[in-house]
């Protein structure tokens, strides 16, 4: 959930390449941030609050050092202030440590330590540092140092630690991501490949149990035991400019209106519409007689939607929480696939290694080239998205979408397979229609004092109305909830009055859509306000106060239209409310602790 940065090498520019890198992994955590460099001494500066609270405090206390580690939180133990945020330090002043993750034994090592240290945070990363610096007092070198208390750590972690007359900064992961970044005249590592991509596009993703340490001359991978690690350095495809706001108010409005980029760049290569066959490098050969789907948040949403896809295909499919799965796992027969954005959700991991251990075959469906999650998989298909800032995920979710319809298509197949692949290619030129025609904006200020918003869907669309409620959830923090149209009259519409409107999706004229009519009817009778998100196929625009507009197309695609106007409802909502979009409270974009 946190964000580390560590960068060797850069000389006078360290600070201001551990700020940049910061900024950078903000969607990661923004309860407080802080920087260490190490040169003679260890200097920290930290603050409570957002990145801009450390950059005001750097302007008066500017520290210097040849290496340098720094670090954004999103907090799990104790709450955001000075003395919990990152780095922490040893009683010595001459250990500085940053970590991602939950160490879970750090009250023993606590309380074992307590007798000869003082601890001034709430946090479980302080006994890291008091753990080295045992480790010096007793002869060990630096690196051995690091090493030994690093193997006392047991649960889940991304540690980088700096040590003072060391011009080098030591790492090591297990369960949370960590990845270097190799220059030719520096060395880099972080939790994530925004940080560094300014200076290098060549990478080298660390694996769990494994320990790094960065000069400015070199860069070496072992064993926690130090045995050497053989790794590859890979490229990485976006550039750095991608990751920038491109005149937007917001990442999230500028990753909406990037759908019909990041669509064409999910479809390109994998479609053949000339034989209507999908071609997905070798996942053609799954061919699974049941397909169970792993998931989190909006993820999880786009696993409720692939399900219906297979379904269709005549092939049974579930979709699970993943981290209901993870502690009380299903009975299991056929192929298991994790759905994550980063690919290093922790409950999907956690998911697919149970999956695993009981002998599954796992599919990867994630945006994030080397994550532990695409290597750990047996297959991976990327949805090639390109990085998303904003918390709140968007164009990801339309990815998914997406990709899943390809997995479908290639694995199981469809009645109407051609028909489909000629929506999925006009897809992104009807997002595009969306976005230049949407009403979204004057609707979200027609209801902007609402007690509570309803979102409404069947089929395909169900999955799409809960999306359309998390989205309004996590970036206006109004009450929002999503519904099964059919479920409205089994105990929600008690909660239905004037002031609470309701937005059905009903796409096609079939019998999905006459039924969510009438579930709209109930609404209308009960005076709530409707707003139909609709093709124009039905009648619905007869009982709604408002419409919201999509072209006509397949159903399968219908869906990630719909889901495009209820993003910009949820968007403009949030704007119009003032509410920080991009870094929407108590929220971080990759979870990757449990």
């Amino acid at each position: 959930m946190c964000g580390i940065i560590g960068c060797a090498g850069r000389g006078d520019a360290t600070l201001d390449t551990l700020v940049h890198g910061l900024s950078k992994l903000e969607y990661r955590g923004y309860d407080s941030a802080g920087v260490a460099l190490a040169g003679a001494d260890v200097e920290v500066v930290k603050k409570a609050g957002e990145l801009d609270a450390l950059r005001e405090a750097l302007e008066t206390d500017s520290p210097a050092g040849t290496v340098g580690i720094g670090h954004t939180r999103w907090s799990t133990h104790g709450p955001p202030t000075d003395a919990n945020a990152h780095p922490h330090q040893d009683c010595t002043g001459d250990v500085a440590v940053v970590h991602n993750g939950i160490i879970e034994n750090y009250q023993a090592l606590r309380d074992e330590l307590s007798e000869d240290h003082e601890f001034l945070s709430d946090t479980d990363t302080e006994v890291v540092p008091h753990l080295i610096e045992d480790a010096l007092a007793a002869g060990a070198e630096p690196e051995a140092a690091v090493r030994e208390a690093v193997a006392r750590l047991e649960g889940s972690y991304a540690v980088a630690v700096v040590i003072s007359g060391v011009d080098a900064v030591f790492a090591a992961r297990n369960d949370s991501p960590l990845v270097l970044g190799i220059a030719d005249d520096a060395h880099y590592l972080a939790s994530d490949v925004p940080a560094f991509r300014a200076f290098t596009d060549r990478v080298v993703y660390l694996d769990d149990g494994e320990f790094a340490r960065i000069t400015a001359d070199e860069w070496t991978v072992t064993t926690l035991e130090g045995s050497a690690v053989d790794k590859s350095v890979s490229r990485v495809e976006w550039d750095a400019e991608e990751t920038g706001k491109s005149g937007y108010d917001h990442f999230m409005l500028k990753e909406i209106h990037e759908q019909p980029r990041a669509l064409r760049q999910c479809l390109q290569g994998r479609v053949d519409e000339m034989r209507g066959q999908v071609d997905l490098d070798g996942l053609e050969r799954l061919q699974p007689t049941r397909v169970q789907f792993v998931a989190c948040g909006t993820s999880y949403h786009a696993a409720l939607y692939a399900v219906h896809l297979f379904q269709q295909a005549g092939v049974p499919a579930q979709a699970f929480l993943a981290s209901e799965y993870a502690t009380s796992p299903p009975p299991l027969d056929g192929v298991v696939v994790g759905v994550s954005q980063s690919g290093e959700t922790a409950d999907t991991l956690s998911a697919l290694r149970v999956a695993r251990r009981r002998g599954a075959k796992t599919v990867a469906v994630t945006n994030t080239v080397g994550s532990t999650m695409a290597r750990e998989c047996d297959e991976a298909l990327f949805i090639r998205a390109g990085p998303e800032i904003g918390v709140a995920a968007s164009k990801t979710f339309a990815s998914q979408q997406a990709a899943l319809n390809l997995l479908a298509l290639a694995t199981v197949g469809a009645d109407d397979a051609r028909a489909v692949i000629a929506a999925l290619r006009d897809l992104p030129g009807d997002v595009q229609s969306v976005l230049d025609s949407t009403r979204a904006e004057e609707i979200a200020e027609e209801y902007l004092d609402s007690d509570a918003y309803f979102f409404i869907g069947r089929g395909l669309q169900y999955p799409v109305a809960l999306e359309g409620a998390l989205k309004m959830k996590e970036i206006t923090y109004e009450h929002a909830e999503g519904f099964a149209a059919g479920e409205l009259k089994h105990g929600p519409l008690a909660l239905v009055t004037e002031n609470t409107p309701v937005f059905a999706v009903v796409t096609g004229d079939g019998e999905q859509a006459r039924k969510t009519i009438g579930n709209v009817k109930e609404v209308e009778a009960r005076d709530a306000p409707v707003v139909a998100v609709t093709d124009g196929q039905s009648d619905v625009e007869r009982y709604a106060d408002h419409v919201l507009e999509i072209p006509e197309t397949h159903p399968r695609t219908a869906a990630v239209l719909a889901n495009v106007q209820l993003q910009l409802v949820s968007y403009h909502t949030a704007n119009t409310l003032g509410r920080p979009i991009d870094k929407p409270r108590n929220l971080a974009k990759s979870v990757t602790v449990e």
